[in-house]
């Protein structure tokens, strides 16, 4: 690769696209890769700052960087994602289908360690909607040591990046407390976990009010596992007051509790449990109140992994800690957002 004056560039092929930055308007390649150099090129090269350009000498043992980010991507790649063309060097990938992302952050470390190649990613484990970009990589020269994309590829044993479809779900909602059974005010959580599920692509299979008694609770929830619910709801009273009885009537059905409590604000008070039913091991969930009011909370950071199929585990629920508090900025939405201020 030869450096020459961009005024005898006339008649060359650029080995790069060129970028044209206007502040506040656009950012964007004015002269792509391959492009042959004209005279009338000439002055707008000058005026976005090439005085000189990169005559591309192909040599043994190098890649440019528009192949390279084409070894990288085929690297990476997983399931379910989208691809765009090379621009600029760099190469996206875009969720093929609402979906939960899942990165395998150990090898995406390794990978950025080697230095020279770069993959960014959204954060793992948060359910993303087709068509949202999820990914971005390229390298940083702009020819790069083929032995460096081999030593990345040697580093690939699965899929790196990927997009897991949600399974549609039959859920069942248990709604407790006697304000609500007795009819003196009127439930508002059911219709917002219809909105939500419906979203994730689930069906609530229906609802069942019951008061502050555990044994009524349990029979409810044994009901729904009969029925052949994949899930189980069961909101209020999972609070720490008297009559907050829904922890010891979801024990009480017969299902393993794992994690009662979670570092994700809002959403402390949430409850994972496990229960067999007709369709199989059934996620039990206590669903603290802040579901019904708050526009993201510990549902959407939980439900759409279980929906996943991932089982989840106890220590799963105290990694969430990590990044688990979410202002609700009305800018983003998103669930534990890492932007939120």
């Amino acid at each position: 690769m030869t450096t020459i004056p961009v005024r005898d560039a006339v008649g060359t092929v650029l080995c790069q696209d060129i970028t044209r930055i206007e502040p506040g308007k656009s950012k964007g390649p004015v002269f792509r890769k391959g492009h042959v150099v004209r005279a009338e090129d000439i002055d707008i090269l000058l005026s976005v700052g090439k005085e000189h350009l990169y005559v591309y000498e192909p040599r043994a043992g190098l890649v440019h960087e528009n192949d390279a980010a084409e070894r990288i991507v085929a690297a990476v790649g997983g399931k379910h994602l989208e691809r765009t063309a090379p621009k600029e060097g760099r190469i996206d990938l875009k969720a093929a289908c609402d979906g939960l992302l899942r990165i395998d952050v150990p090898t995406l470390t390794a990978i950025n360690s080697l230095g020279e190649i770069t993959v960014a990613t959204l954060h793992s484990l948060h359910f993303v909607n087709r068509g949202r970009a999820v990914a971005g990589m390229r390298v940083i020269p702009l020819l790069i040591e083929d032995a460096k994309l081999q030593a990345m590829e040697r580093l690939v044993t699965g899929p790196v990046i990927e997009i897991l479809p949600l399974k549609s779900a039959r859920v069942g909602v248990v709604t407790t407390g006697s304000e609500v059974y007795s009819g003196r005010i009127q439930d508002a959580f059911g219709p917002v976990l219809k909105k939500k599920f419906a979203a994730l692509g689930s069906t609530v299979m229906g609802q069942m009010l019951t008061n502050d008694e555990e044994r009524m609770t349990a029979e409810a929830i044994r009901t729904f596992l009969a029925q052949g619910a994949d899930m189980v709801v069961v909101t209020g009273g999972m609070s720490v007051d008297p009559d907050d009885r829904t922890p010891s009537a979801i024990r009480a059905s017969g299902a393993d509790i794992l994690s009662y409590g979670a570092p994700v604000y809002p959403g402390a008070m949430f409850l994972l449990a496990y229960a067999q039913g007709a369709a199989g091991r059934v996620p039990v969930l206590g669903l603290p109140g802040c579901v019904m009011y708050h526009k993201a909370s510990i549902f959407d950071v939980v439900v759409p992994r279980l929906l996943a199929g991932l089982e989840l585990k106890a220590e799963d629920i105290i990694a969430l800690g990590h990044g688990g508090f979410c202002s609700q900025c009305p800018e983003c939405h998103y669930p534990v957002c890492p932007f939120c201020k």
